[in-house]
């Protein structure tokens, strides 16, 4: 198989819910961060108990990883407040641009979107190019405010949900890498996104 930046050719990245036996790989994760995708994603110093913190998250809303073999190369949490959800993905480096961070937020969108969120909201910094490149490319309408270097996205949940899968049905789907041409092609049915949230 060919090897494309750091990323086999062919791989496919299941997209799960997160459990208790992922500490050690989200350790492993977090670990292999650059500084630079640490702070746009947690604005601080990444300790030893992060990964602990990050799991515990689920008592609160939903976390699910993106996964490549035993690999996490993504993290993404969506917290639920009544009708609304926030939400927070970080994609590893060799991985990212490859559609894995907006597979990780329609997941956790469609998951809440079953369980009543109807907005979303998100903190980004405003260096974060990527991050507001794929804000802009799901809700093209979306409230964003500006204040001290960091801009709050606050949009409704539907148009991110795309038409592909309606919230509550469909399947869930694994991202297979391209290596070739660095792409990804359509997503393989792995099982139902309608599975509730854990309480």
């Amino acid at each position: 198989m060919l090897r494309t930046q750091g990323v086999l050719a062919g791989t496919v990245v299941e997209i799960r819910s997160a459990g208790p036996g992922d500490e050690e790989r989200i350790r492993h994760f977090l670990a292999e961060l650059s500084p630079r995708t640490r702070h746009l994603r947690f604005l601080t110093a990444v300790d030893e108990d992060m990964a602990g913190r990050l799991l515990a998250e689920t008592g609160r809303g939903d976390v699910l990883l993106a996964v490549a073999g035993e690999k996490v190369v993504g993290h993404a949490v969506g917290a639920r407040a009544g009708a609304e959800v926030e939400i927070a993905v970080v994609v590893a480096d060799a991985w990212q641009g490859r559609g894995i961070g907006s597979r990780l937020v329609r997941r956790l969108l469609r998951r809440a979107s079953v369980n009543g969120a109807r907005t979303v909201n998100m903190d980004v910094l405003g260096d974060n190019h990527r991050v507001l490149a794929m804000v802009r490319g799901l809700w093209p309408g979306a409230v964003t405010r500006t204040s001290q270097g960091s801009v709050e996205v606050n949009a409704p949940v539907e148009p991110a949900l795309g038409g592909g899968v309606a919230p509550g049905g469909g399947g869930e789907r694994s991202v297979i890498i391209d290596g070739e041409s660095g792409g990804r092609t359509p997503f393989a049915e792995q099982g139902s996104v309608g599975a509730p949230l854990t309480p």
